[in-house]
């Protein structure tokens, strides 16, 4: 008997964006902290994209102070092939969150960043931040609003120290919950790769847009991540209170 061949499966591709302040401000345990977890989240992730006959998933990376650059401006990379390159330890530059915003937007399309074959999941935006904005961003806001790749997003902040300016995570978020709070090195660290891990997850498995997904379907993908992300912060806040400074032995809540 003749052997059929199939087909195979067509995969979607689902793409983690991380947008890291790399202002003065993030020198030191900061940065640090942040190179740590996404180095040591890939692999997690990679396990993951193996796992998954749904998708491909791909890492995008920008970075802003007072300019704005991607780690790989022409297109999102397969995570098999990621390898992230350290940031400097020593950063210079204001926060200028509203052209974060903008650039984000001009690369959220199908003739930049989203431009799949087989059709994409929506993103998972992650914003790393520990400062006030020193730009107009809520015109970069504003701008980025109009795009529904982001209405779509997971879209979570991670509020790093005390100073964080959390009026324009609520505003770009579009939910307070989906906010997390980094008081040291070690939170900072573990919600990097918590928030990735379970982003990937679950966006990964999620139908695109355009296939008739209800934005209620579409906010309780968002919601699913939030709440499973708050179960395992809640878990960890059982373990024994730690300082709010910046070293790398502080504990995880």
């Amino acid at each position: 008997m003749a052997q059929v061949e199939t087909d195979p499966i067509a995969r979607r591709t689902m793409t983690i964006f991380f947008l890291v302040d790399t202002s003065g401000s993030m020198s030191g345990a900061k940065i640090g902290s942040v190179n740590s977890a996404i180095e040591e989240v890939i692999p997690e992730l990679q396990d993951i994209a193996k796992d998954n006959i749904e998708s491909d998933l791909k890492v995008a990376v920008l970075k802003f102070s007072t300019n704005t650059e991607w780690v790989n401006p022409d297109e999102a990379i397969e995570v098999e092939n990621f390898v992230w390159e350290d940031i400097p330890g020593q950063l210079i530059g204001l926060t200028a969150m509203g052209a974060a915003f903008r650039e984000l937007n001009s690369k959220l399309s199908r003739s930049a960043l989203m431009q799949q074959i087989n059709g994409s999941f929506e993103p998972a935006i992650i914003l790393l931040t520990d400062g006030f904005p020193t730009d107009e961003w809520e015109r970069g806001l504003n701008e980025l609003k109009e795009n529904k790749w982001f209405t779509n997003a997971i879209r979570i902040a991670i509020a790093i120290g005390p100073d964080a300016d959390r009026v324009p995570l609520e505003a770009f978020t579009g939910n307070s919950e989906a906010i997390f709070d980094a008081k040291n090195a070690k939170q900072l660290k573990e919600l990097i790769k918590l928030i990735a891990v379970t982003s990937s997850m679950i966006g990964s498995k999620s139908r695109g847009i355009g296939d008739g997904k209800s934005s209620e379907e579409t906010e309780s993908k968002s919601d699913e991540v939030i709440s499973k992300v708050n179960e395992k912060v809640e878990e960890l806040q059982s373990a024994p209170e730690s300082s709010d400074d910046w070293s790398d032995g502080d504990e995880f809540f």
